[in-house]
């Protein structure tokens, strides 16, 4: 399986948190899968921890690239096409990682590891 992770998966693993589903947890742990991380996640960690909202972000804000490399996924780094097409997505989803991620997605046809439903709305295959 190919599988990008939303950022509060990618949190959530590196923290060994429980909020993770059983399914979701097997899946990212499976070194048969290709995991990837967006670059949009990497921004919105370093953002949100900057402005406050994340202040358990610390050490994944400050050392996003070696945490990505030491557990073994990949950088999926973003393209004027990806901000093209997040962009031009349809819907009144605000959100300008979420976007990212979904466009990001529907390109690779990669699987989103998210609990957050909104990416349903537009045709992702996402697991939790």
């Amino acid at each position: 399986m190919r599988a990008l992770l939303d950022t509060h998966a990618f949190l959530w693993w590196l923290a060994d948190s429980e909020r993770l589903s059983d399914p979701t947890r097997r899946m990212i742990a499976d070194e048969e899968n290709d995991i990837f991380v967006s670059a949009a996640s990497a921004w919105e960690i370093t953002t949100k921890y900057r402005l406050g909202k994340l202040p358990e972000g610390a050490v994944a804000a400050f050392d996003v690239v070696g945490n990505i490399a030491r557990q073994g996924f990949r950088e999926l780094m973003i393209s004027v096409a990806d901000a093209e097409r997040a962009g031009l997505l349809p819907g009144p989803h605000r959100d300008p990682f979420d976007r990212m991620l979904i466009a990001q997605a529907l390109a690779r046809d990669l699987v989103v590891v998210s609990a957050d439903a909104v990416f349903d709305r537009y045709g992702v295959n996402r697991l939790w």
